[in-house]
């Protein structure tokens, strides 16, 4: 790979990661607004949503080329466009 296309490789990557960073934030910001505790974890790669009982922390990710959250190994998943609808979801998943 020549130093132009490697260049071009690193902007559309840094771009993606600044996508989903961004969208995880606006998830956390709602979830706050609902008293879900979550934080943004590994780089802002990572949401670690916390549960109402003792328990493991549900961990959320950007994932199906940036248009879902998902959670529980991907088998749970909302778009990224409804972060409203996604904390809503979410809460309740975790017990809220």
């Amino acid at each position: 790979m020549n130093p132009i296309m490697q260049a071009t490789a690193a902007f559309v990557d840094h771009q993606r990661n600044l996508h989903d960073a961004r969208a995880l934030m606006r998830l956390r910001d709602e979830l706050l607004k609902l008293k879900v505790r979550a934080e943004l974890r590994d780089n802002d790669s990572a949401l670690m949503v916390h549960r109402l009982e003792p328990g493991l922390p549900v961990w959320v990710f950007v994932g199906y080329g940036g248009a879902y959250y998902s959670w529980q190994s991907a088998e749970k998943r909302h778009p990224v466009r409804d972060p409203d609808g996604a904390a809503q979801v979410l809460a309740e998943y975790v017990g809220r």
